[in-house]
């Protein structure tokens, strides 16, 4: 579904629809209780406006056509001339308006040609949307920084948690990687154990009892850095099964690149990934 936002000027509704990552305003309502739709084609055949539309659309849509809009601006400014969004729609493949039809109904344009349509109302209109619409923007972005730098403080904190706990729990002391017998019979799950964390579930079990006696295994001391690189490593066991490896060489890669994209998450500070555009909002910076 949609996203539909309103904003209010001069005393109108006026409601902003989002569609492919383009906010679209409706004209109807920016003229709702004066001249309507009888307005919007008043403005359409005038040949500036013929002018404007058809350069937009040149920019930004692949599909326009352009002799059926050169038709258009050749006839714009004729007293028999008359151009409604339908037909300009259907003649040029037009996608900078569209009309829409039940709740929130009414002749959309993005944001580009609406604030043109504005200047038609009347200049000091113009300037009242362009600011009721930079502040919704606004509004939109604090709240997703707002929401973005939560969910960042949440992640570091729980990271420090698992960190803490994955150094105050034991690892068994023995050293699977020179040892290959346990490959005969080991599981798929231990075979990502091993190479990950170092040691396969039974054994961890056995040595970090108190745990494991409250239903806890080695997977809920992992920290987050881990737990990303696990389900790397599940997709890509299941493409080398599918490859039909054998299990000693499948846990070699896997190990291999378990050590290798650990290392990459572990070297990176996120903290210092955040870039402060405010008082209160942050961006991630990469």
């Amino acid at each position: 579904m949609a996203k539909t936002s309103k904003i209010e000027v001069d005393k109108k509704s006026i409601s902003i629809i989002e569609q492919n990552s383009e906010d679209y305003i409706c004209l109807t309502d920016m003229v709702r209780g004066e001249e309507g739709e009888d307005h919007i084609r008043n403005w359409m055949r005038n040949r500036n406006t013929v002018e404007f539309i058809g350069l937009w659309e040149t920019l930004h849509n692949p599909d326009f056509k352009p002799v059926e809009f050169d038709t258009f601006r050749k006839q714009a400014g004729l007293n028999s001339f008359n151009l409604t969004p339908r037909k300009w729609i259907e003649a040029t493949n037009a996608i900078g308006i569209f009309s829409k039809s039940g709740r929130y109904g009414g002749t959309y344009a993005h944001k580009d040609i609406a604030f043109e349509f504005g200047s038609w109302i009347s200049p000091m209109f113009k300037l009242l949307i362009i600011k009721e619409f930079q502040r919704l923007k606004e509004i939109e972005t604090n709240q997703y920084n707002l929401e973005w730098n939560v969910k960042r403080i949440l992640t570091k904190t729980n990271y420090h948690i698992h960190t803490e706990a994955i150094k105050n729990h034991i690892i068994p002391d023995k050293n699977y990687l020179k040892d290959k017998e346990w490959l005969v019979y080991a599981e798929e799950a231990d075979l990502l154990n091993v190479a990950l964390f170092g040691c396969t579930a039974k054994d961890w079990r056995e040595v970090n009892k108190e745990h494991s006696d409250k239903g806890l295994n080695i997977r809920d001391f992992a920290g987050i850095n881990e737990l990303v690189v696990l389900s790397n490593l599940e997709n890509v066991n299941a493409i080398l099964i599918e490859r039909k490896e054998n299990k000693e060489d499948r846990f070699i890669q896997l190990r291999k690149i378990a050590k290798s994209q650990l290392a990459t998450l572990d070297s990176k500070d996120f903290i210092k990934s955040i870039k402060k555009l405010s008082e209160t909002t942050y961006l991630d910076a990469g």
